[in-house]
């Protein structure tokens, strides 16, 4: 019997919903469900504490419970983690190059704008406004 099965039917027997044994555990029902269906694995924690609420060893818990299985799915979160940590990067990184953008931008324009004034103001200093 998988693990996901073996804790289906632990749980039934004892007459637990999934919320219950959610409360047991420190988890959301949504979490218990997961690890029924097997989408996901319970911490080294939770299987201890699993193991003392229902008063059986590590090993009768988890005798079945395919270890590569595990590996596998821990690995591709940690891969879908690390994508989302690269893309949020990339934006911030984005930010920042936007920001210096505007901001050369409005010197040029600020440039442009005091030049212009300037000679407005002395059109006479014919040294500062000499065309080339």
């Amino acid at each position: 019997m998988k693990f996901n099965e073996k804790l289906l039917d632990l749980r039934k027997k004892r007459g637990l919903s999934q919320e219950e044994l959610g409360l047991e555990l420190n988890v959301s029902r949504q979490t218990i469900s997961k690890w029924e269906a097997g989408q996901s694995y319970p911490d080294f924690q939770r299987l201890v504490m699993l193991s003392d609420y229902f008063g059986m060893s590590l090993d009768e818990l988890v005798r079945d419970l395919d270890v590569q299985d595990v590996r596998e799915r821990s690995l591709t979160d940690e891969r879908v983690a690390s994508l989302y940590f690269d893309v949020e990067r990339g934006k911030e990184l984005l930010q920042k190059c936007i920001k210096c953008i505007c901001y050369a931008g409005l010197f040029f324009l600020a440039f442009v704008v005091i030049t212009f004034v300037i000679h407005l103001i002395f059109p006479e200093i014919t040294w500062l406004w000499r065309n080339y």
